[in-house]
C-alpha cells in the first residue's frame, strides 16, 4: 500500500520541481511564499506564524526570510502591534512568483490524476486525510 502512494508522491516531487523552477523559486522559498500568500491580503505573518505553518526552526526561518528578502520576494516590516516585532510581507515580485508557480502545480497535479474518475478522487482525498489526520498540527 505504502508503495503505491510513494510512486505518485515521487511523480508530484518531480512536477512540483518543475514547477517551481520554471518560475525561478526553489521548493523551500515556495513554502513559505505559499503561506504569506494563504494569509490574505496584505499577505503577512509573523516569524512565529510562519514557523508554525513551514514547521521549521526559528533559525531556518530567519535564514530562509532573509535569503527571500534579498530576491525581493518578502519583505520585513514593523509589526503595529508589538514594536519589538517584525511581519514579513510578500512584495508584488513574491505574489507574482508563488501564484506562477501555483498555477503551474495545478496544472501538473491535474494531469497527474486525469485517470481517476472524479468520484474516487472524493473518495480518495477523505481517506488521505483520515490517514494523515495524527501527523496534522493543530489548527489555531
Amino acid at each position: 500500500m505504502f508503495s503505491r502512494i510513494s510512486r505518485p508522491a515521487r511523480h508530484l516531487d518531480l512536477a512540483r520541481r518543475d514547477a517551481f523552477t520554471a518560475h525561478e523559486i526553489e521548493s523551500w522559498e515556495f513554502d513559505v511564499l505559499a503561506a504569506l500568500r494563504r494569509a490574505g491580503s496584505p499577505y503577512e505573518l509573523s516569524p512565529g506564524r510562519l514557523l508554525r505553518e513551514t514547521l521549521v526552526t526559528s533559525g531556518t526561518m530567519t535564514n530562509r526570510v532573509d535569503r527571500l528578502a534579498a530576491r525581493n520576494l518578502v519583505e520585513r516590516l514593523p509589526d503595529p502591534r508589538d514594536r519589538r516585532g517584525v511581519l514579513v510581507r510578500l512584495t508584488p515580485e513574491g505574489k507574482a512568483a508563488v501564484d506562477g508557480a501555483f498555477g503551474a502545480l495545478l496544472a501538473a497535479e491535474a494531469e497527474l490524476i486525469a485517470a481517476l474518475p472524479s468520484d474516487a478522487r472524493g473518495t480518495l482525498a477523505s481517506l488521505l486525510r483520515t490517514l494523515l489526520a495524527p501527523f496534522s498540527p493543530p489548527e489555531d
